[in-house]
């Protein structure tokens, strides 16, 4: 539904975005995620349609965002960072003319205003003049007219910043509600919008895109950050060999604590198995006391950390490359 070939922009000396390459199948909720700065609103406005691309194509539902702007920008809903609001006006009336310009029918009209405010949940604020609004509620009539015209994709530029911690999740389940009827490109620095939203996640970094995968292979690529935490007590240094010895471990660490003559032993994986029951029985064969054991697991956090202070780049698998 949208593909994205060697997207670049240059303003002046000052390279935005370089190369950048993406596809999202119909349906799916990809999330665009990356430090400030990395290019992630300059990538939503070119899919827009509101500024152009200096070099590269970007196509949404067969049609090339240069070449066919009208027809893109009839087929997108768009909710920029600020959402474009008339505060003077309520949010009925404001979703009315909404419509209008993105030219819906006026047979329609009002059953796609009802629908976009059933939605998000306005129903109870659709008389309210939106400047009374609250940031969240805002959002949501942000969100709403974006939806309006009910576009087969919606484009959204860090639709939760600046919200509450309640206004995030009401925000984070609408938008869940809208996948599968509708293809959305979620942009974010938010890793928790990543994990409990998207299907997908593209990393961008200095302008570059590091990683496109299912959140849950990313974390399977990097093991540096799997393994695990064990409280022992006893002298370890002499099981240090045989741990080192498990295939699978790459990594043995051994902490002296303060209490009881016992230490904290880090064991790292070169992959992500599961080697707790051999650990364990080894280090109790020892005579050690085994007092605790936890499994470390990456995160998103780790592999976004790893993409965005490294050059290090996780490649997608062919089969796991969407189809358009």
């Amino acid at each position: 539904m949208i593909e994205v070939e060697h997207l670049s922009k240059i303003y002046g000396s000052t390279i935005a975005i370089h190369d950048v390459a993406f596809n999202v199948s119909e349906g799916e909720i990809l999330g665009f995620l990356g430090p400030n700065g990395a290019g992630k609103t300059t990538t939503m406005r070119i899919l827009a349609g509101y500024i152009p691309a200096t070099t590269g194509t970007a196509k949404i539902a067969g049609f090339d965002v240069h070449d066919r702007s009208m027809e893109v920008r009839s087929r997108i809903g768009y909710l920029p960072e600020t959402p474009p609001l008339y505060l003077d006006m309520t949010v009925e009336a404001y979703l009315n003319f909404v419509a209008k310009i993105k030219g819906v029918n006026a047979g329609d009209r009002q059953n796609r205003v009802k629908t976009a405010i059933k939605n998000t949940q306005l129903e109870e604020k659709q008389k309210v003049i939106i400047r009374k609004l609250s940031k969240g509620y805002r959002q949501r009539v942000g969100i709403a007219q974006a939806i309006v015209h009910d576009p087969p994709v919606i484009i959204l530029d860090e639709p939760t910043v600046g919200l509450d911690p309640k206004q995030i999740i009401e925000v984070r389940n609408l938008i869940k509600n809208l996948a599968g009827k509708h293809t959305i490109i979620l942009s974010t620095h938010i890793l928790p919008e990543v994990s409990m939203t998207c299907n997908r996640v593209a990393i961008i970094n200095k302008g570059k895109i590091v990683a496109t995968d299912a959140p849950e292979n990313l974390m399977q690529q990097l093991s540096g950050s799997s393994g695990y935490l064990i409280e022992v007590e006893g002298d370890c240094s002499v099981i240090k060999p045989e741990l080192e010895g498990i295939l699978g471990v790459s990594k043995v660490e051994i902490q002296p604590l303060e209490l009881n003559k016992r230490s904290l032993v880090q064991i790292n994986l070169s992959a992500n198995k599961e080697l707790g029951k051999e650990i364990a029985a080894m280090i109790v064969n020892a005579g050690l006391g085994l007092y605790e054991m936890r499994r470390n697991r990456p995160t998103l956090e780790d592999v976004f950390l790893e993409l965005t202070t490294t050059e290090k780049v996780f490649n997608e698998p062919e089969q796991g490359k969407s189809e358009q």
